[in-house]
């Protein structure tokens, strides 16, 4: 296994790091390799897979399907493999990922390393709630974990792949009976509306997008989107694009956002429509546009999400109300419902609305981020640390009440901190001090 140096990004591209990566083919390279932390496709936005300094494992080349019956939909899948990738296989077989992440380049392990959720959490839990086992390497073995090992599974799924590198997993997928999505697409008009046509939907996937430049009485404006899985000719599929260079500075300004925002607000009939959508276009909108942060431009972005409580939803609505006077705000935005179902000690989900808006790195992001960031440990939420680039460890540490949980398995399965990341130095995880506000 050959080790190149060389300088990586998360996928928000605010944050870089240079280090040593290999990438392994095998369950025997792993073992035999130096003890580092391991890292997929990189496509969360912060610095979560990035070691700087120091070792890495790229898990890509463990892609591969080691077991799968048709009958039960149980799935042994490598690390490596992609939502996508499972999707294009299994669905034609009937099966689907139970749950499916706003990127299809997002990696088995990393989707179990950060416990993710997609567009049907108010009904599905999150991601973890799927995998029946975890083939993990730690100590210079490879150890099959089940939720048996109810301390260790939770401070693995969520855990930020700090008990180890996991190599492969065993998943449970849901029935699929078509290869379709049936989307209904309606206005919202208002912020008020948004949060009760959410709380009334009874459609598996659910989504809401937010016009992040609307203010006054129609804050909270935008889309809803209700989906099902159906029957039906598969869209013919669009030319996938690439963004060629970083975008120049004004390309998200704040004059274009708005007015980019009302035309796409608008470009559903004011009494809503049906389509028939592949089911790529729906799960990955993004994915047909390669290197899409690019568009951001050199200095790249930042994303915020949050989740608050139910009876919370004023203080949302505030936060909201911050962002959409700040300027600052991408056409990235988006509102769901949340319901409880987390897998791990520093799962993101809990019952409440989940918030997420882009923000391009130029000045006053960074502080707009972190006072939204405290707003939401005021509020009793927490923030995703799959976006994450900017909190400090003792608001993570406040918001995540089973961290001390967490860092007693990981002391006992790190105990050398090998598996470190920049992340997990730059919050402080690893240790316990500094545990409160």
């Amino acid at each position: 296994m050959h080790w190149k140096t060389d300088k990586v990004t998360g996928w928000g591209r605010a944050l870089a790091a240079t280090g040593n990566i290999a990438r392994p083919e095998t369950e025997a390279e792993i073992i035999s390799a130096p003890s580092a932390p391991a890292a997929g496709n990189r496509r969360s936005y912060g610095d979560a897979p990035l070691n700087g300094g120091g070792q890495s494992l790229d898990m890509t080349r463990m892609d591969n399907i080691l077991s799968f019956d048709r009958e039960t939909g149980l799935a042994h899948v490598g690390a490596g493999m992609t939502i996508a990738a499972m999707a294009r296989v299994f669905v034609p077989q009937g099966w689907i990922p139970a749950v499916m992440p706003g990127t299809g380049f997002a990696t088995v392990g990393g989707a179990i390393g950060m416990d993710v959720h997609g567009k049907n959490h108010h009904g599905a839990g999150s991601f973890g709630q799927h995998v029946s086992a975890i083939h993990l390497a730690t100590g210079g073995a490879v150890r099959r974990i089940t939720p048996e090992d109810a301390l260790l599974w939770r401070a693995t799924i969520g855990g930020l792949g700090q008990t180890g590198v996991i190599i492969s997993a065993e998943l449970q997928l849901a029935r699929c009976k078509g290869s379709v999505m049936v989307v209904t697409e309606r206005r919202v008009e208002n912020w008020a509306e948004h949060l009760a046509m959410l709380d009334a939907s009874p459609a598996t996937y659910c989504v809401g997008w937010i016009d992040a430049t609307a203010t006054g009485p129609n804050l909270g404006r935008g889309i809803l989107e209700e989906a099902e899985v159906g029957r039906g000719l598969i869209p013919k599929a669009k030319a996938t694009k690439a963004v060629p260079f970083d975008a120049p500075h004004l390309a998200l300004s704040a004059p274009i956002v708005k007015v980019f925002n009302a035309a796409y607000y608008h470009r559903i009939p004011a009494h809503g429509r049906t389509v028939v959508r592949s089911m790529d276009s729906f799960f990955f909108p993004l994915d047909a546009i390669h290197d899409w942060n690019r568009l951001y431009g050199k200095r790249g972005f930042h994303q915020f999400q949050c989740v608050v409580p139910t009876d919370r939803a004023d203080g949302l609505r505030q936060m909201l109300a911050t962002i959409s006077s700040s300027g600052l705000a991408s056409p990235l935005a988006v509102l769901k419902r949340m319901g409880a179902g987390r897998a791990g000690f520093l799962s993101f989900p809990m019952e409440g609305y989940t918030l997420a808006v882009d923000f391009p790195n130029r000045d006053g992001a960074a502080d707009l981020i972190r006072q939204l960031i405290g707003q939401t440990q005021d509020l009793g939420g927490r923030i995703y640390l799959a976006k994450d680039s900017l909190a400090a460890g003792p608001q993570i540490k406040s918001m995540y009440p089973e961290w001390p949980d967490w860092l007693a398995q990981v002391t006992a399965a790190d105990p050398d901190h090998h598996l470190e990341t920049d992340m997990t130095r730059r919050l402080d995880l690893r240790h316990n001090r500094n545990s409160q506000t």
